[in-house]
């Protein structure tokens, strides 16, 4: 692990500059810094073995010159973001959810991010556009959860981001409130009283649905944020994403699942790559994510087994892996598969 040449400063942030200069063994440049920058936490950088050029934890971080390969079917928006836009920052594409954008920053930019193209001038920690989502939200009585993105909504202000949810709570048929965030492995120290203390009074169900890819994002600090959370009553579940080189095989993923559970998380999907212009090297096979999840349930208890799906632009729910099998039989051979 990398120990020697660490930040100091746990708040810190390393870009470019700084990975070029602590990691010279990894041959980085700034090619694609015009098209994303490089950005990685203190914390998630304590997580990299040095000395493993194929380090699963610097491969979802560090940039590639494989980003600036065209490939066909891979574009900006590849979940129908924009299109499912109601009002700036409001997301409503499923119809008992939607998402608030609440933010355009991360703690860390994962490589393979689906909104790593996304236009963020347009989020609800704007008074103006919280104001036209409430408005929304109120009108449409259908919705019954809120989810929590961005960006990371974590890397809001405690004073911003309880703004926001206090904006929720007067709308009687939003029951639940959900968080997706990076930050329990990204930032441990994100999670203080105050933050703690307002959920814990929060009126409503409380979801928290981590980013977790690997078991080495895992550390005894995660350990104990998630104990935070679940002693103020969060459900715990994490999404992961299958992505090749990193997490593309039976042992990993069976590792993760069991190490969440000793966390308290239990697994909730495991997505097929969103095919975002920049992240194609990371795009795995038909045939391989079958057999990953075949075995997947031969080794694991069904409740730790994630769903895999794929976010499909302009469907009304996420599609499940077997239906993508459908589709490319289909597509392919004429052939209609039934299950």
């Amino acid at each position: 692990m990398i120990h020697a040449n660490s930040p100091q400063k746990k708040s810190d942030s390393l870009f470019i500059d700084d990975l070029i200069k602590i990691t010279p063994e990894h041959g980085l440049n700034k090619n694609t810094e015009s098209l994303f920058k490089t950005k990685v936490s203190a914390d998630f950088f304590t997580c990299i073995d040095k000395n493993n050029l194929k380090d699963p934890i610097a491969l979802q971080v560090f940039p590639s010159d494989e980003e600036l390969k065209p490939c066909d079917g891979f574009v900006d928006d590849p979940v129908g973001d924009v299109d499912a836009m109601q009002t700036p920052g409001l997301i409503h594409k499923y119809k008992n959810r939607a998402l608030l954008i609440c933010t355009a920053n991360c703690a860390i930019h994962c490589r393979y991010c689906f909104r790593r193209n996304f236009d963020y001038k347009n989020s609800v920690s704007k008074k103006q556009h919280l104001q036209s989502a409430v408005d929304y939200l109120k009108q449409h009585t259908e919705i019954n959860e809120v989810i929590l993105s961005g960006g990371d909504p974590l890397t809001l202000s405690n004073a911003s981001l309880f703004t926001i949810c206090d904006a929720l709570i007067p709308i009687k048929h939003i029951k639940t409130l959900r968080f997706h965030s990076r930050f329990p492995v990204v930032q441990y120290n994100r999670f203080d009283a105050e933050f703690l203390n307002y959920f814990k009074l929060y009126p409503k169900n409380k979801v928290f649905v981590s980013h977790i890819n690997h078991a080495n994002e895992l550390t005894q600090k995660s350990h104990t944020i998630f104990n935070k959370l679940k002693h103020i009553n969060f459900t715990l579940l994490n999404q992961s994403v299958l992505l090749r080189g990193i997490n593309d095989n039976v042992e990993c993923l069976t590792t993760l699942s069991y190490r969440l559970f000793e966390q308290g998380v239990l697994p909730y999907y495991l997505h097929l790559l969103d095919q975002v212009k920049g992240a194609s090297h990371f795009m795995t096979t038909q045939s391989s994510n079958q057999k990953i999840y075949q075995e997947l349930q031969q080794q694991l208890p069904g409740y730790l087994v994630p769903k895999m799906v794929k976010e499909i632009a302009g469907k009304a729910n996420k599609t499940p892996f077997y239906e993508t099998c459908k589709l490319v039989y289909y597509f392919y051979f004429g052939v209609r598969l039934e299950y």
